[in-house]
């Protein structure tokens, strides 16, 4: 049975954000493989292989831009003996916490995931 195409606008209105930011996400999720895309008056997306054998830890590679809990952007005061160690101590625990994030979502199917709403 074929899928039918979702379209970017549809998407948007219902996660509520705009089209444009949906469009950049599927164009990372099709770059990995886990939808298939076509543009045009009768386009939209849909899923490259079965939901079944996608899992949240591949979706969640294809959109991550950074760690779970963000990288901050000031320079610590060297002086400090906190503020020289903060961002090494940081970022050792932002390591752990997205590798613990993945392993969890390993578990998970996009069709598992699905079944959870109505």
């Amino acid at each position: 049975m074929k899928e039918e195409l979702v379209s970017s606008e549809w998407l948007a209105g219902s996660i509520n954000i705009n089209p444009v930011l949906v469009r950049k996400e599927l164009s990372n999720l099709r770059e990995h493989g886990l939808v298939n895309s076509k543009e045009g008056k009768n386009g939209g997306a849909q899923l490259a292989k079965p939901a079944n054998s996608i899992l949240l830890s591949e979706v969640y590679m294809a959109v991550k831009q950074s760690p779970v809990l963000g990288v901050a952007k000031n320079t610590p005061n060297p002086e400090c003996p906190v503020g020289r160690q903060i961002n090494d101590h940081l970022n050792g625990l932002y390591e752990e916490v997205d590798q613990a994030l993945l392993e969890k979502l390993q578990q998970v199917s996009l069709a598992d995931f699905c079944k959870k709403f109505d």
